[in-house]
């Protein structure tokens, strides 16, 4: 009766052991089942918050939005919407309202950079490049006016800013201007021996050769602005003669003023591109 609790007492142990390691596997399989289970789940309740939020934005009609409504005041997606709205409104108005701003800052912009106002127009050799205009004030002045010059950019010409009429540089900006022409007289005697007696009457009278530059202005007559002479007698053993007269000088010229070059002896002048010309440019 004694020896029999001794032999049934390692049975009993290996069983309370095994019962044990038993218990502990069915709680880590059960931990292990339920982490694998709520992961799952809380995937698929990311998956469906993410694609409910995409079609709320891509799918919900924000026209359906009234904010007196309660719904629509307990829809989260419909309240989204409508503030991005609100916001975009917004900006595109604020921008829009700029542009005006923007454009009116570039022109002013563009208005305060230097514009180049010249001119250099030159001598051409049609026929009524000495003629006077009835519609100027030139017949008031001095001498005969160059009625035509060449400004069409053919040779060394060009007009920026300024205009040509009636062989008139019209001022199109206030300021002050450098204006300067030279105007080139050629003399050649007549070789025919029977206008040997002309030539000898010619020989004994002085040559006088005057450039005049002009200012036309809302007073009635042109003003006088520069004056360069020259008076000379040829030899009796030349054939011809030449001679140029240049002059410049700064002036103040306004709006809608107009200077012209007039000259004496107009049937010596040769209207030559290289030795007749006449300019201005804005200096200021």
């Amino acid at each position: 009766m004694a020896s029999m609790p001794a032999s049934g007492g390692p049975g009993l142990g290996l069983t309370c052991v095994l019962t044990l390691i038993f218990t502990v596997l069915l709680q880590s399989l059960c931990m292990a089942v339920t982490y694998v289970y709520l992961t799952n789940e809380l995937k698929q309740l990311q998956d469906k918050y993410s694609k409910n939020g995409i079609a709320c934005l891509l799918n919900e009609d924000v026209s359906s939005w009234d904010p007196s409504d309660e719904e629509s005041l307990s829809n989260p997606c419909l309240q989204v919407k409508w503030q991005l709205r609100k916001m975009i409104l917004r900006t595109f108005e604020e921008t829009i309202s700029t542009v005006p701003e923007k454009q009116r800052s570039l022109l002013q912009a563009r208005d305060k950079l230097p514009q180049r106002v010249a001119a250099h127009i030159t001598g051409t050799h049609r026929r009524s490049s000495l003629l006077p205009t009835l519609s100027s004030k030139s017949g008031k002045a001095l001498g005969q006016k160059i009625n035509t010059w060449e400004s069409s950019r053919r040779g060394h010409s060009f007009l920026n800013n300024l205009h040509l009429r009636n062989g008139e540089l019209v001022i199109q900006k206030t300021g002050l201007y450098y204006i300067y022409s030279q105007t080139y007289f050629r003399f050649q005697e007549p070789e025919d021996s029977l206008k040997r007696v002309s030539r000898e009457e010619n020989r004994r009278r002085n040559k006088q050769m005057v450039q005049y530059i002009y200012k036309v202005t809302s007073y009635p007559d042109p003003i006088l602005l520069m004056k360069s002479a020259r008076n000379s007698c040829w030899s009796k053993d030349s054939e011809y003669g030449l001679y140029s007269i240049y002059q410049g000088g700064i002036f103040e010229l306004k709006e809608e003023d107009k200077i012209f070059v007039s000259v004496t002896n107009e049937n010596m002048i040769d209207m030559d591109q290289e030795a007749s010309f006449f300019g201005a440019f804005l200096i200021g």
